[in-house]
């Protein structure tokens, strides 16, 4: 097993895009046929596998999350951060923290439009930590 971290540094709330950066930890381990596992070391951030192709796609995911779970509601105990605290972590439980993908011919196997992405769901700029672990299953390359 290959065992990576990826460092992201965020500006702001939104999807960071990370297929790119996870193909190249693929490549330099050298699995050609395996697993790709991901998990976000973080209660304010999360990962998700959405649409990569259309960015109008991207926009809409953005503005979805801001309506689902909007700032400054009065009932937010949780706000000691500032007005983005209760909600980071509101959005954080309903995406996800990890996500299992096969990898094939040494890069993900994804559907041709799906992406990965790091999603943000703070205001203010924070560099995120992504535990990446590539475990081959094939045969001629054990790892």
């Amino acid at each position: 097993m290959q065992k990576f971290t990826l460092s992201v540094s965020t500006h702001s709330k939104g999807l960071y895009p990370i297929t790119p950066q996870i193909n190249e930890l693929i490549a330099k381990s050298g699995v050609r046929e395996g697993m790709c596992f991901l998990f976000i070391q973080h209660t304010s951030a999360s990962l998700t596998i959405s649409e990569s192709y259309d960015p109008t796609a991207k926009l809409d995911l953005e503005e979805f999350m801001e309506r689902l779970a909007p700032e400054n509601l009065s009932w937010y105990k949780h706000t000691l951060e500032g007005p983005d605290d209760s909600t980071s972590h509101m959005r954080a439980i309903l995406t996800s923290t990890s996500e299992s993908i096969p990898i094939e011919n040494g890069r993900l196997f994804m559907g041709t439009w799906q992406g990965v992405y790091l999603f943000e769901h703070r205001t203010h700029p924070h560099r995120r930590n992504v535990v990446i672990r590539i475990l081959s299953t094939d045969g001629d390359n054990p790892q």
